[in-house]
C-alpha cells in the first residue's frame, strides 16, 4: 500500500470511472503522471482531473494510513490477486477494500448472502438459524451485513458453528455499527473476514449502506431474503442482485405480517420461493443431502415432551408454552433443535407442526 493507492481510493469518482482509469493507465502512478503532467492527454477531462487533483491531500493521506497501521487493518486493491473475484467482473466494484480477517476464503468456497429485517419475528430467527446451520456445516460461505436483526442471527449462528462468515460494513472498517454489536465484530475476525470499501473513519451515513448492499449482493452465488417490509433495504440489497444478475430466493411470509410483505412481493415479482433447504443447493448446483446426524439423534425428555404436544395440526408457540409450562427461552431452544433433527416445521405466524416424512 502506498500513497498513491490512497490518494486514488479516496478520489471522489465513481467506481466505474476508477475502473476505466486503471484500465486505460494500468496503475495509480501512471494516472498520477497523466492527470498531473499531461495536458494533452484527452482521456482525463477536467472534471475528473480536479477530483483527483483535490484527492492528493498529505494530511489526509497521511492520516488514513496511520489509522491503518494503528488498527491493523489491511487492504487489497482490484488489481491484486487477493481481491474477491466475485467482484472483478463488475464494472463499479471499488478499487480498494479495508479488512480485517481471512479475505482469501472467499475466492475458494462458494457464498451465500443471507439479510433481512432488522426488526425480525421469531419466524425470521428459526428460518436464519436453519439455513446458516445448514449451509455453514457445508462449508459454504455467508456473507451479510453485520445490522441488528436477521444480519447479526446470521453472523451468530455461523460464529456457533465455528464456520466462516463475512461482514459487509456501511462504515469504515474501525467504526462498528451498530456498537452493541462489537463482540460479533470480534469473532467474526477470528475465523471470517468484515470488509469496507470506506475509508477508516467514515460514518455509517445512510447513503453509504444501498452502495454496502451491492458488495453482499456481488460477492455471493445467490442472495436468500428473510423478512423485510415492503420499504425495507432488504429489497434494495435484492435489487441489486438482479441487476448484477445473481439468483435471489425470499422466505414466504404470513401475508398479514408487516415483515412479509417485501418478501412475498419479491416472489410475486418472480423471485425463488425457499421451502426447504433444497431449493438453495439447486441454485448452488449442489446436491443436497441432509445433514445425518439429525435422523440419527435420539430426542432428550425436554425434547420429547414438547414433541408430544405437537402433531400434524399446526399449533402456535403459546400454546405449545401453555402445555409444557416450559420456560420461554428454552423452548426456543428446544423447537430449533427438533427442527435440525427433522422433526417439526415451524410454519409462518410462530406456528409448528410435526414433519410429515416420508420413505
Amino acid at each position: 500500500m502506498n500513497d498513491y493507492e490512497i490518494w486514488f481510493a479516496c478520489a471522489k469518482l465513481s467506481c466505474n470511472i476508477k475502473n476505466k482509469l486503471i484500465n486505460k493507465f494500468k496503475n495509480v502512478q501512471n494516472i498520477w503522471y497523466y492527470s498531473t503532467h499531461d495536458e494533452k492527454c484527452t482521456y482525463i477531462n477536467e472534471k475528473i482531473k480536479n477530483a483527483l487533483l483535490y484527492a492528493w491531500n498529505k494530511e489526509n493521506i497521511k492520516s488514513i494510513k496511520d489509522n491503518i497501521e494503528k488498527n491493523n487493518i489491511n487492504v487489497v486493491t482490484i488489481t491484486d490477486e487477493l481481491y474477491p473475484k466475485a467482484l472483478k467482473e463488475y464494472d463499479d466494484s471499488p478499487y480498494m477494500l479495508f479488512y480485517k480477517g481471512d479475505i482469501d476464503r472467499l475466492n475458494k468456497n462458494k457464498s451465500v448472502s443471507i439479510v433481512g429485517s432488522r426488526d425480525c419475528s421469531s419466524y425470521g430467527v428459526n428460518i436464519t438459524n436453519i439455513i446458516c446451520n445448514d449451509l455453514s456445516r457445508n462449508n459454504i460461505n455467508i456473507i451479510s451485513g453485520m445490522a441488528r436483526g436477521i444480519d447479526s442471527i446470521a453472523h451468530k449462528k455461523c460464529i456457533e458453528n465455528n464456520s466462516y462468515t463475512c461482514a459487509i460494513l456501511g462504515s469504515g472498517i474501525d467504526v462498528i455499527y451498530p456498537r452493541e454489536n462489537k463482540n460479533i465484530y470480534d469473532e467474526i475476525i477470528k475465523n471470517g473476514c468484515v470488509i469496507s470499501q470506506f475509508p477508516p473513519g467514515t460514518k455509517p451515513y445512510a447513503y453509504n449502506f444501498p452502495i454496502r448492499n451491492k458488495i453482499i449482493s456481488g460477492l455471493s452465488e445467490v442472495v436468500v431474503v428473510i423478512e423485510g417490509s415492503e420499504k425495507s433495504g432488504t429489497l434494495i440489497t435484492a435489487s441489486s442482485a438482479l441487476e448484477q444478475g445473481k439468483d435471489v430466493i425470499a422466505v414466504p411470509g404470513n401475508v398479514f405480517s408487516k415483515q412479509s410483505k417485501g418478501t412475498n412481493k419479491l416472489i410475486k415479482d418472480g423471485a425463488y420461493i425457499f421451502t426447504e433447504m433444497k431449493d438453495i443447493y439447486e441454485i448452488l448446483n449442489m446436491n443436497y443431502i441432509k445433514n445425518s446426524f439429525n435422523n440419527n439423534s435420539k430426542m432428550t425428555s425436554i425434547e420429547d415432551k414438547v414433541y408430544n404436544k405437537i402433531n400434524t395440526t399446526p399449533i402456535h408457540f403459546d400454546e405449545v408454552l401453555r402445555l409444557t409450562n416450559i420456560d420461554i427461552k428454552q423452548l426456543y431452544e428446544v423447537l430449533f433443535e427438533l427442527q435440525l433433527k427433522d422433526e417439526i416445521m415451524c410454519l409462518s405466524g410462530n406456528y409448528y407442526v410435526r414433519n410429515n416424512k416420508t420413505v
